[in-house]
């Protein structure tokens, strides 16, 4: 495989994009720093396929990231491959508006072919080519220059090692027929609304303190106001205010301004500062959400109960058993909440669906409906349906009959 050298031109890049273009993929990874900024601040670009890789500096004087983010964006006969690349997607999306497209990630297909629920890179090396990686230069200052020789070479080698594990990978799902069970997860990364900074659905990603329509429009105006306080600041969300604060005020909104400094989780200066005199505007005018906003209450059927809860506990030793059984990531089949929701009697869920029920979703039925026990064959927790088990018995000769 060639390496070039670091690209800092915008007619090198605009060549390596032509030439990746006729490829039938293209591996695809950043570097990045966003620990002091609200926006990812894109340090180094990754490019490669069986041929060829190299390192783009997008902080490079005058260059041009065009060629690169059409072949990203607009170009469907490529594929582009990562490896865990939801925040790489998210700086693509923040550039372009768009995302890129078709997409694979590698470390949701290794859930496919392994128990693996969330594999590292340096993991997934190891077990595919046998190779460690030094792991040096992952955490050092992506944004200072002249970057190191160490730190491109560290960077280079987190697409041409995928360059070669993804084809194996690809076969592998071929042979084993579950490349389909990724299909939805890939479009799901892809979605462009994972990624996009509404102001008007910021209050989604915290956990509601209350199902109040008052309590929920005073977090979802808090949040978008959060939102637009670190974006105009470029600072972390978090910076403005936690989580967990942000749902504290919601719940228990101050009176006065006063009362902001004894917030858990805010400093003394907002009882008198302009960003305490901000938020005290927007509580003030903050209105109930709408009916059609609220959060559907999440499907739980009756009450489980000590009865339903050992139903639960004997799914989620099932679910243990398939995954073993087939090699395949537990959290690809279903999560605990859905078996939950299956013991207590719900059905309208994706666990009975398509080739989750099939592979999953059938047998966890019928161990709820006492079709399906457990039995120990040669040391090893098995699954026996009981029809199959009553057949047999039935088949087996009596004593006297063998007499």
């Amino acid at each position: 495989m060639k390496i070039h050298p670091l690209i800092t031109k915008t007619e090198e890049l605009a060549d390596l994009c032509e030439r990746l273009a006729k490829s039938e993929f293209v591996c695809v990874d950043t570097e990045f720093m966003r620990e002091n900024t609200y926006y990812p601040l894109l340090c180094l670009v990754q490019l490669g396929n069986e041929e060829e890789a190299a390192a783009i500096d997008p902080l490079a004087e005058g260059i041009d990231l065009t060629p690169m983010l059409e072949l990203f964006c607009n170009n469907e006969d490529i594929l582009k491959v990562f490896h865990a690349g939801g925040q790489d997607v998210e700086i693509i999306y923040n550039l372009t508006g768009r995302t890129p497209h078709p997409i694979f990630d590698t470390q949701i297909a290794m859930m496919a072919v392994s128990q693996s629920e969330q594999i590292g890179y340096a993991n997934l090396v190891e077990s595919w080519m046998g190779k460690q990686i030094d792991k040096g230069a992952r955490f050092t200052d992506w944004s200072r220059r002249p970057l190191t020789e160490r730190q491109i070479e560290y960077a280079i080698g987190d697409v041409t090692y995928l360059a070669k594990i993804f084809p194996r990978l690809l076969k592998k799902l071929i042979k084993t027929g579950r490349g389909s069970w990724l299909n939805a997860e890939m479009e799901k990364l892809a979605d462009p609304a994972n990624y996009a900074n509404d102001l008007e659905t910021a209050w989604h990603r915290i956990r509601p303190p209350s199902r109040s329509a008052v309590v929920l429009g005073r977090l979802k105006a808090i949040a978008a106001w959060r939102e637009s306080e670190a974006q105009a600041k470029d600072i972390p969300r978090g910076r403005i205010m936690r989580d967990e604060t942000l749902a504290d005020v919601a719940s228990h909104p101050p009176k006065a301004q006063a009362e902001l400094a004894k917030v858990r989780g805010l400093s003394q200066a907002w009882k008198d500062n302009d960003i305490g005199k901000r938020l005290m505007k927007v509580l003030a005018k903050a209105e109930p959400l709408p009916a059609d906003e609220l959060p559907d209450k999440p499907k739980r059927g009756a009450p489980l109960g000590k009865e339903g809860a050992l139903v639960a506990d004997l799914l989620k030793l099932l679910l243990k058993i398939r995954s073993r059984e087939i090699d395949v990531a537990s959290r690809l089949l279903t999560r605990s909440d859905e078996l939950e929701a299956l013991a207590a009697g719900v059905r309208d869920l994706p666990v009975l669906q398509g080739w989750r029920y099939d592979i999953f979703g059938r047998d966890a039925l019928d161990l709820v409906e006492g079709k399906l026990a457990f039995a120990v064959e040669n040391g090893r927790l098995k699954m026996t349906h009981i029809d199959d088990v009553v057949a047999d018995a039935a088949q087996e000769p009596t004593a006297d009959a063998a007499e």
